[in-house]
């Protein structure tokens, strides 16, 4: 600032100088004879001339020198303004570009956090827009389906994957009434979905976002949880019944018993009357044992058990129990054994694998009774083990199922074609299928033709060594 007001004084006094000298010799001009600008011979005295000139062009060029210092000294300071202002506007550029780079680098990091949880979650996500175009497709859904985001984005749905369960319907109803739908989608005992569809709101454009849970570890817990209750229930009912019959059974054993021994008629009607009351009275005594054996089997441990031993047992209890309407006893059908030598002992619940193996030769003795043929009531037993497994196959050539009673065979309250009357006790097997495949890990299921017959396929997987 000191030097600045040192070079203007300077040039002051230098413009200053250049006015003293400019009206000095003007002034000495001035008072110049005219007759002083010619000399005495006539011609033109150039000195007074040269003078003259000398100070008009100095005072100009000083006037110029003047106005040139004042413009410069206005410009300068016009700069310096300017200056000022752009380094103030640089400084708030650099503030923007900071907060802008901030911004953006939050921005990325939300878009990359919102893309990780989309992408982490263990459901499938599925955005629409109103055109039914897919505009979200999470990492789950990619897993599930086995189609990549890239493939699918900006696709018609149910174009870029037939397989959805939900209908185009659904979607816009959704859409319409803005209100979420919740369903459910579930192949009993293989898989259970929960879907749920959430209309987007606060939004340009409508749309939906689809929402499908995998429940199905859940629901197969909630089933066991069901089914064990039921077990339980079913044990205590079993053992109370067992209780209350057995004991006017028995009296009425003993009182045949005491009959059958006292009195020694010749009349053969009779006798066979009597025989056919106790083999009955037996047959009822079987069952309720066996009740009693399922209801006090509540020891939860598994034990290695010989399905050879514990099928030849649930064959005696069989033919003991089982008869048919139409007069056809089980201990009258031909069993054929076909047992693989030195079978290994498996793990399992030996009274649940006995209620299992009855309710198959139960269905059997049902299915032969039922059917017209005239070959020998036969049903065929086959043991053997396969790799890591043992495979047991009960086949017999009653009646075959269809195609239809193939696939429901399994269900609960599965109803029977022939007699939609009877109690259908021989038909349900839904109880034997939970039994081998939750408490055993196995597997069942049933080949059959409605000429032949049918053949049940059990799977056990054998312990590891």
């Amino acid at each position: 600032m000191t030097d600045n007001r040192t070079a203007m004084k300077t040039h002051l006094r230098r413009i200053y100088t250049l006015l003293l000298l400019a009206f000095t010799t003007l002034s000495l001009g001035a008072y110049a004879s005219p007759i002083s600008y010619f000399k005495e011979d006539g011609r033109t005295n150039w000195q007074y001339i040269a003078n003259f000139s000398s100070g008009v062009l100095i005072i100009l060029l000083s006037c110029t020198a003047i106005s040139l210092f004042f413009s410069s000294r206005k410009t300068k300071k016009a700069n310096r303004q300017l200056n000022d202002i752009r380094a103030v506007l640089e400084q708030r550029v650099q503030e923007r570009t900071v907060n802008l780079a901030e911004a953006s680098k939050q921005l990325l990091a939300s878009e990359t956090y919102i893309k990780n949880i989309l992408s982490s979650m263990p459901s499938m996500l599925i955005g629409l827009d109103s055109q039914m175009h897919i505009t979200q497709w999470n990492h789950c859904a990619e897993e599930t389906t086995g189609i990549s985001a890239d493939k699918v984005l900006g696709k018609n749905l149910w174009a870029a994957y037939p397989a959805v369960t939900l209908s185009q319907q659904q979607i816009e109803e959704v859409i319409t009434e803005q209100k979420p739908a919740t369903l459910k989608h579930n192949q009993r005992g293989q898989y259970y979905f929960d879907i749920t569809i959430y209309p987007l709101k606060d939004h340009t454009e409508a749309g939906v976002v689809i929402l499908i849970d995998n429940v199905t570890l859940r629901s197969i817990a909630e089933n066991k949880l069901i089914q064990r209750d039921k077990m339980s229930s079913m044990g205590e009912l079993a053992a109370s019944m067992a209780h209350d019959i057995d004991t006017p059974l028995q009296a009425i054993f003993r009182d045949l018993k005491s009959i059958q021994q006292t009195i020694h008629s010749n009349d053969p009607e009779i006798a066979a009357t009597l025989d056919d009351a106790v083999t009955r009275a037996n047959q009822a005594s079987q069952i309720i044992r066996n009740l009693l054996d399922f209801a006090h089997s509540n020891d939860r441990k598994k034990r290695p058990e010989s399905l050879t031993e514990l099928i030849d047992h649930t064959l005696e209890l069989a033919g003991n129990a089982f008869s048919d309407p139409s007069g056809l006893h089980f201990k009258d059908i031909n069993i054929i054994k076909d047992y693989q030598d030195e079978l290994p002992a498996i793990p399992c619940y030996k009274t649940e694998l006995q209620q299992v193996f009855l309710s198959l030769f139960r269905h059997a003795c049902h299915a032969i009774a039922s059917s017209n043929k005239d070959d020998s009531p036969t049903i065929k037993i086959q043991l053997l083990t396969c790799y890591d497994s043992l495979w047991l196959k009960i086949q017999h050539n009653g009646l075959g199922l269809t195609a239809k009673e193939q696939h429901e065979i399994f269900e609960p309250f599965y109803h029977d074609r022939i007699n939609p009357k009877s109690t259908e006790a021989e038909n349900r097997l839904s109880f034997s299928q939970f039994i081998i495949v939750e408490h055993h890990q196995g597997h069942i299921f049933v080949t059959s033709d409605v000429d032949v017959g049918t053949t049940f396929h059990i799977e056990f997987q054998l312990p590891k060594k």
